[in-house]
């Protein structure tokens, strides 16, 4: 094994070299290696073959490097065939290299990233969790088959990127997709058809107004609990929510009104409603507002309103357990 800087540290199954002021990938021979941790270094390229010596390898962290596309040999990764996990996050990388198809992890999040093609992810059919975080990734470079091989995908991270609708074509496998800070103005009807099988959505700091969400967008998501769509530009809560949600986020919108029977098809309702940082009024909630939710809501966050009296309907809300009223006009 060749000498490591100071700053390493070893042990039976790992070795970690974070901030050691490497320049290049020490090649190893390791058979029994499972986790190596290069993070922080000043790592600029990856040659074929650097990884020959460690055939077990489980977990590979090269984040925060100084790694470029052209500086990835197209076969870095080949020999990596026990590789579970690896991170490459805050690297300057504008491609998604070839990796190998043992991968369950893969975060690629803080890089520049300028589009998904239709093989970016070909022999990827065992990934669970994929980062996409902070790139330049928008509508128009998208293909709509790039997320085709990944057929256990679970786990998908799309925030601070430039879209301005829900990508088509995601995994039929999804069970969370996160799009917080993009610019999201709709949600056309059909966008989510395949993914039916999502709990949760998060689509917070967007820009969705609710005469831009489709009245059947998210009707059949019937798995869904969770959905986030605070700080958007909301000026009532959207109709045709989920049915099944369990936690609907709403604060820092616009929301002057809560529709009567808005919750009512709900079953069994609600448990998490947050409505804080809006503009609603007494006359913005209505007896028959939270119908659908007498048993269910558990926590109701009001905060930071313009109530000048406890909202009407609460009183029937026999199961909440937390209600917050503070920094409204309530005398």
């Amino acid at each position: 094994m060749p000498s490591l800087p100071p700053a390493c540290l070893l042990s039976e199954h790992a070795i970690a070299c974070g901030n050691a002021h490497l320049k290049y990938v020490p090649k190893l021979t390791d058979s029994v290696l499972k986790t190596l941790y290069l993070a922080e270094n000043e790592i600029n390229n990856i040659p074929a073959g650097v990884f020959l010596g460690l055939p077990n390898l489980e977990w590979l962290d090269l984040s925060k490097n100084k790694l470029k596309s052209a500086g990835l040999h197209p076969e870095a990764f080949k020999n990596l065939t026990k590789l579970k996990r690896l991170n490459l996050d805050g690297n300057q990388l504008t491609l998604i290299p070839a990796l190998p198809s043992s991968l369950h992890e893969l975060k690629l999040n803080d890089n520049n990233l300028a589009g998904l093609q239709r093989r970016s992810f070909t022999g990827l059919f065992k990934l669970l969790t994929l980062e996409l975080e902070g790139n330049q990734l928008h509508d128009g470079n998208i293909s709509p088959t790039a997320f085709t091989p990944l057929g256990k995908l679970i786990y998908l991270r799309l925030d601070r990127n430039h879209f301005r609708t829900i990508p088509s074509g995601l995994p039929a496998s999804l069970l969370e997709l996160h799009l917080d800070s993009n610019r999201v103005e709709e949600v056309t009807e059909g966008v989510l058809n395949r993914t039916l099988n999502l709990t949760v959505l998060v689509l917070s700091n967007n820009k969705l107004q609710e005469d831009r969400i489709a009245p059947r967008a998210w009707i059949d998501l019937l798995k869904l609990e969770v959905l986030d769509l605070s700080h958007n530009h909301l000026v009532h809560v959207p109709s045709f929510l989920p049915r099944h949600l369990k936690q609907l986020t709403l604060h820092h919108n616009r929301i002057e009104r809560v529709p009567g029977y808005v919750f009512a098809h709900m079953k069994p309702g609600l448990e998490f409603l947050h409505l804080s940082h809006n503009v609603l009024r007494d006359d913005g909630v209505h007896a028959v507002s939270f119908l659908g939710l007498y048993h269910s809501l558990a926590e109701l966050l009001l905060d930071n309103n313009r109530f000048e009296a406890i909202p009407r309907g609460i009183i029937n809300l026999k199961g909440l357990q937390v209600l917050r009223l503070s920094h409204n006009h309530i005398r």
